[in-house]
């Protein structure tokens, strides 16, 4: 019998699995298309932070998340042997102009207090950077040691064997035992749609690409420049992406949208001439109506529960997720912001 069933196999399924294994429960992943097979199955993997100013619920949840990230990637790799491509290697943005170049230096000075002296956001000479850097209008970079990335689809094989190592299940299909968690992302935001009067959340494509230089950036920081990020990883090769589609007609394919993230990639940073494409990625991911990650009672399912809406800050959310959702699972201890509880969705 299991302590826990979890319905998807995302990285928000497969976090939570890992997190209340280590605490001792029994606990069964289902998920019919096998784990990592929707949006989490891609391939940009940036962790990066909300700008430090403006603090509120969803940015200091997120800024504890990124904390804790090492550690829980660390321990993740421990138990199963997998690398997660996890490193904490920073960010470098390019400064458009003098009036940006005041607020980076004002959040500098904010970045101080809100990031408690775990990580900096600075402002650089470019020349100081390197030949990695990106274009920069005035001269200036942005460079925050907040930032990190890890590889999609092997932070999922990671949560994978880990999570079997320590004795859970992940299995295609199963009956519900013990409590009931809801992580299948755009599927069930589609079937909370069709119930409520109004729209819960949404899916939203998104296509990305890895790239191959000739020039050795596995420990370079990630850019982001022109809206693209760009993240060097660990087997090597270099992410582009992303486009955000609301309207689409098939949610796997990559078309000239994607080139055209590719385009500005290039532009934006000379060391990538001569990049060639290695891997072109399109997937849906689930946007809840608040933007905001949902998490809680489920709004359909009585007595059950739901993590979904990690749109884009997924993988960055997913540690934090991961210990508040195991608190209400196993021990009844609620702690989730107000802002993501599935009512700030309606």
């Amino acid at each position: 019998m299991a302590d826990v069933t979890i319905r998807g196999a995302g990285i928000f399924g497969l976090s939570i699995a890992w997190a209340c294994l280590s605490r001792g429960a029994k606990v069964r992943v289902v998920d019919p298309y096998g784990p990592g097979a929707g949006s989490s199955g891609g391939v940009v993997g940036a962790l990066a932070p909300h700008v430090p100013e403006n603090w509120n619920s969803k940015k200091a949840f997120q800024f504890d998340s990124l904390i804790m990230a090492e550690g829980f990637w660390r321990g993740v790799e421990a138990a199963g042997g997998i690398s997660s491509g996890y490193g904490r290697t920073g960010r470098l943005q390019p400064i458009a102009d003098a009036h940006a170049l005041e607020l980076a230096q004002g959040r500098a000075e904010t970045a101080v207090d809100l990031w408690q002296g775990h990580a900096t956001w600075e402002v650089i000479p470019a020349a100081k950077a390197g030949g990695w850097a990106p274009h920069s209008p005035s001269g200036f970079l942005i460079h925050d040691t907040l930032t990190a990335r890890l590889h999609p689809r092997r932070a999922c094989a990671a949560l994978v064997a880990a999570i079997t190592a320590k004795g859970g299940e992940i299995v295609p299909e199963a009956t519900d035992e013990g409590r009931m968690l809801w992580a299948t992302g755009i599927a069930d935001l589609e079937t909370i749609n069709t119930i409520r009067p109004r729209m819960f959340g949404a899916g939203v494509k998104g296509q990305g690409a890895s790239l191959k230089v000739d020039m050795e950036l596995t420990f370079a920081p990630q850019l982001f420049a022109d809206t693209v990020h760009i993240v060097p990883h660990a087997d090597g090769t270099i992410a582009i992406g992303s486009t955000s589609e609301r309207d689409y007609d098939d949610p796997k394919s990559t078309d000239n949208q994607l080139d055209i993230v590719i385009e500005r990639a290039l532009a934006a940073v000379p060391a990538l001439k001569g990049a060639e494409v290695v891997d072109r990625w399109a997937g849906v991911r689930p946007r809840s109506r608040s933007r905001a990650p949902v998490l809680g009672d489920h709004p359909i399912h009585r007595g059950q529960y739901i993590a979904n809406g990690g749109f884009k800050i997924g993988f960055g959310m997913a540690p934090k997720v991961a210990e508040v959702m195991t608190d209400l699972l196993l021990e009844d201890v609620d702690q989730i912001p107000e802002d993501f509880r599935p009512e700030a969705s309606f």
